[in-house]
């Protein structure tokens, strides 16, 4: 994999806090950040960030990206005036509030495609329990117990559909499903040549 794409994280953050008022809790933006990651690589094959998720009790949670959030001292200095100069903590616990306009040419337009996608269709959904739904997160599931459990989850698993009945806003056709985990492959394997 690719290494971690930190200012597309650091905008898609940003994105979805002016999208939800100014500031916004880090478990919601942990769960918007999946969303688009996996809306993204079903649909074009790659991931938008880079990150590496891990299935933990409240859903899966890319470490990176929750770093960001938390402004923790694992960023490097770069990361993290890149950081300062658009996020700032909340004046709530766990929240994060916009300090800058999105700088929108980070993203490619299937990037943005991907984060107005999360938006419009999750916006006054129960996050927790959507993210919750996915095989990528499910098949860990029972092993969670604590709130201390994770789990490395897969991105190869990202293109499995749930089975619960309900409408999935991630369907797409079995054609551009299987064509879109071919391109992750292919991209997989390039990137483990060149290591």
């Amino acid at each position: 994999m690719q290494s971690f794409e930190y200012k597309k994280a650091i905008q898609a953050i940003n994105y979805f806090v002016r999208e939800r008022g100014g500031s916004e809790k880090k478990l919601n933006l942990l769960k918007l950040l999946f969303l688009a990651d996996r809306y993204h690589i079903r649909r074009y094959g790659r991931p938008i960030f880079n990150d590496v998720y891990f299935a933990m009790t409240y859903g899966p949670v890319a470490s990176a990206v929750k770093d960001v959030i938390e402004f923790s001292d694992f960023l490097s200095e770069m990361e993290k005036e890149y950081a300062r100069g658009f996020l700032a903590k909340g004046k709530e616990d766990n929240a994060v509030e916009s300090i800058a306009s999105v700088d929108e040419k980070v993203f490619s337009k299937s990037d943005l495609e991907a984060l107005r996608f999360v938006v419009e269709n999750f916006e006054d959904k129960n996050l927790v329990t959507e993210t919750h739904r996915y095989p990528e997160w499910k098949r860990f599931e029972a092993g969670l117990i604590t709130i201390r459990s994770r789990e490395e989850m897969k991105y190869e698993d990202f293109f499995e559909n749930p089975d619960d009945g309900l409408k999935d806003p991630f369907a797409l056709s079995d054609e551009l499903l299987l064509s879109s985990k071919e391109m992750f492959r292919e991209a997989e394997a390039e990137s483990v040549r060149w290591r």
